[in-house]
């Protein structure tokens, strides 16, 4: 009796493990995006104006910066129309040396950018994953977009945990 169970559970297996590259992207997309935005509530917004060096972006102008690339770059992949930054963001995107981004709008333009990733890699089609798409000078399939700013969010996420430490502050446990 236990053999004919213990084969249905090893065949059960694979196909409860199938997953597609697009799943993949869906599933770690919002995970990102759930990480990102616990870093981003973590520092307080005092001190989102703080700036590891003068070169360096404010932690704020970093949490925008990160919106700003998902933006496009979850466009370029899907096709769907880039959401209008707010007019702090933009004024802030003009004139980056004049204008600071606090952390009320950093945090809800991360999480509207979040919520536009999330639906634009649901609806991308597998066509427009293989598709060379977004502008002619930045040749990169669908995928590429999804998966180079997926990592691009992860690099300034990891600077932005590295701004909290030197605060004295623990960043969110990791989510992966």
């Amino acid at each position: 009796m236990k053999t004919p169970i213990l084969i249905m559970i090893a065949l059960a297996v694979p196909a409860m493990a199938q997953t597609t590259v697009k799943d993949a992207l869906v599933k770690h997309w919002k995970t990102s995006g759930e990480f990102t935005l616990a870093v981003a509530n973590t520092m307080p917004a005092e001190l989102y104006n703080f700036r590891a060096n003068p070169e360096e972006m404010s932690f704020g102008e970093l949490m925008a910066h990160i919106a700003v690339a998902n933006n496009g770059a979850c466009a370029n992949a899907s096709g769907m129309p880039r959401p209008a930054m707010p007019a702090k963001i933009a004024e802030w995107s003009k004139d980056t040396a004049k204008v600071e981004v606090d952390k009320e709008t950093a945090v809800q333009f991360m999480k509207d950018s979040f919520d536009f990733c999330n639906k634009a890699v649901a609806s991308v089609t597998l066509e427009r994953l293989d598709a060379v798409v977004g502008p002619p000078a930045r040749n990169l399939t669908g995928y590429e977009w999804l998966w180079s700013y997926f990592t691009h969010t992860a690099h300034h996420r990891g600077q932005a945990e590295v701004y909290m430490r030197v605060k004295g502050i623990k960043p969110p446990d990791y989510k992966f």
